[in-house]
């Protein structure tokens, strides 16, 4: 059975030597030192090992079952989940108001990432009444909140958010689901949502649903959306769950993989609802909960990819296969181990070194949003907006490609279900579609998010990069190896970028065909920028004479492999991008 181990020292290096989260003059981060970061990440570390881990294919096996409306989930969820809020890790960024902890977003993030390479479709979850949370906090009345939020802080009561329809996925415009106003200020929601994340389960005393409906009346396609709260449970004045609302699960899904998490068709007959936010407003409030979904989602691609990577790293070690060709490294064995052959060390170099750019990429997203959301910084709001479609689609293509080479490490075996490898690749595979499938992501930041505000957040990205060259080029150790590559690939960042405003307005298809292409780049030259941050921090480290020389020696090595190996993919896209609408659009629809 695959085993996990939480990836502590390399978060400890992130937050305290790349980030160093204490000097950073965001509102909460003075208390993180790394004594406090340490005891926290050991903790959950612990219970992702020894509690999460486990279940992790029992949930895959067993699956969730559904029982004439009732969905009750795999052997051990319940227990786990009772001890997960028990120790208050379902709210470490919550408020300290409604129950939270107030920790910042930063901190939650790293615990996320283990929890979600332990188990993902458990963590989910919690995950969704987070974003739940999260979007009643932002909008909700002070009597919604103080219903609500104390109880899904502590997941007694989980969330939902309810978007898709059987004829309708991304384009919600073409919602039919309505909400008939009430006289008591109450409305009624009816229709059907389809692909509905921890929609019914055992695990909790209510659901709170986040349903998208329109009010009969209103404006037409998406402007006629509004956001309602519909509780499985109606709430008694006491607080307590009352009577049941006419919310039911009509099935769940089979699935290609998160099989421990139930996702669900609800339907909604003439169930009670009251308005989140503004009437017609429903998409920006949904949006709060959809963008932190996007980051959280973004995670679970890295999160895959770590476990994946951690059993291949065992298993290439351990695997006796061939002899090295410049000589035996195992004489008294009848082979080698894996590890010694040059296409073993790529495949795992590869998943090494996205991996952990990857983690410091969603930890300094995680900075940005708290710098946003806690600092009311927004130039920070602006950057983590551009950001956010990048953390998705990249983090999930890439990570789901990592477990596929973590696969192949074991070969044959795995594709064999017994050693655990392929609940891996099956689970992350579902991340490059939800919360908006990645060719829409790209869609996004080539469309809509490069423009925003005139493109200041996008010039902002790029000076951050030049002031980040030009303040270490005198740095030798760095210049060869991570200066120079960090440069040529933002130069081809920037080369897609004006290709798209010299041709997007006069053929719309060289722009938009371009923009998965776009997205990966944008997504490599991040994670250069944060190699070379982090090869900064390993070389001040050396000098300074740590007696952990093995640690940052293994840095660099790994930064220098993304650099040389990695990073040169930008001008393969930007080759692409260039390349026009014309080769793409050329064939008719009946060609197909």
């Amino acid at each position: 059975m695959p085993s996990y181990t939480a990836p502590i020292r390399d978060m400890q290096f992130l937050l305290h030597e790349v980030l160093n989260v204490t000097a950073q003059d965001v509102p909460g981060y003075g208390g993180l030192e790394p004594d406090f970061t340490g005891a926290v990440l050991e903790e959950a570390g612990k219970i992702a090992a020894e509690v999460l881990a486990p279940l992790n294919p029992v949930g895959d096996t067993e699956g969730c079952h559904f029982d004439n409306g009732a969905v009750r989930t795999p052997t051990g969820f319940k227990a786990a989940f009772d001890q997960v809020r028990g120790g208050g890790w379902t709210a470490l960024d919550l408020p300290e108001e409604y129950g939270g902890q107030d920790m910042p977003y930063i901190l939650g993030t790293a615990v996320g990432e283990m929890f979600s390479s332990a188990n993902q479709a458990f963590t989910m979850y919690q995950g969704l009444t987070h974003g739940a949370a999260s979007a009643i906090l932002a909008h909700g009345t002070e009597a919604q909140k103080a219903t609500y939020l104390p109880k899904m802080a502590t997941c007694d009561w989980t969330g939902t958010m309810n978007l898709t329809e059987p004829h309708c996925g991304t384009d919600l415009g073409l919602m039919r689901t309505r909400a008939e106003p009430q006289g008591d200020g109450s409305y009624k929601v009816t229709g059907q949502k389809i692909f509905i994340s921890a929609g019914e389960h055992d695990m909790a005393e209510n659901i709170i649903h986040l349903v998208l409906a329109k009010i009969p009346g209103g404006p037409e396609g998406i402007k006629g959306v509004s956001l309602f709260i519909v509780p499985k449970f109606l709430v008694n004045a006491d607080g307590s769950p009352g009577a049941r609302n006419a919310v039911s699960c009509g099935k769940i899904e089979r699935k290609m993989g998160i099989h421990g998490n139930a996702t669900c068709v609800m339907n909604y007959d003439g169930a009670t609802g009251w308005l989140l936010g503004e009437e017609h407003k429903g998409m920006r409030a949904m949006f709060t909960m959809m963008n932190e979904a996007r980051i959280g989602v973004g995670m679970q691609g890295l999160a895959q990819a770590e476990i994946g990577y951690q059993n291949a790293r065992t298993y290439a070690r351990e695997r006796l296969q061939g002899r090295d060709v410049t000589g035996p490294k195992n004489p008294d064995g009848p082979a080698d181990p894996l590890i010694v052959h040059p296409d073993i060390r790529r495949t795992l170099m590869d998943q090494k070194s996205f991996i952990e750019g990857a983690r410091a990429f969603m930890l300094w997203g995680a900075e940005l949003i708290d710098r946003s959301h806690r600092g009311g910084d927004q130039a920070a709001e602006g950057l983590i907006s551009l950001l956010t479609p990048v953390i998705k689609g990249f983090l999930t293509d890439e990570g789901y490609d990592m477990t596929v080479r973590a696969q192949q490490v074991y070969g044959g075996h795995g594709y064999i279900e017994e050693w655990g490898m392929s609940q891996f690749t099956r689970d992350a595979r579902i991340a490059m579609i939800y919360e908006g499938a990645n060719g829409v992501q790209a869609l996004d930041l080539v469309g809509r998010k490069l423009a925003a505000d005139g493109g200041r957040h996008v010039m902002a990205f790029f000076e951050m990069v030049k002031t980040f060259l030009k303040e270490n080029e005198g740095d030798e150790a760095l210049k060869a190896d991570f200066l120079d590559p960090l440069k040529a690939a933002s130069k081809d960042l920037q080369a897609a970028g004006m290709f798209f405003m010299a041709e997007g307005m006069k053929n719309p298809h060289a722009a938009l065909a371009g923009s998965y292409d776009f997205m990966h780049l944008f997504g490599h030259v991040c994670l250069g920028l944060m190699w070379a941050r982090m090869a900064k921090s390993a070389h001040a480290a050396l000098a300074a004479g740590t007696t952990e020389e093995e640690f940052y020696k293994a840095k660099l090595a790994t930064g220098r492999f993304y650099m040389a190996r990695r990073l040169p993919a930008t001008a393969l896209h930007l080759a692409r991008i260039r390349s026009g609408g014309a080769p793409v659009m050329a064939l008719d629809a009946e060609a197909f």
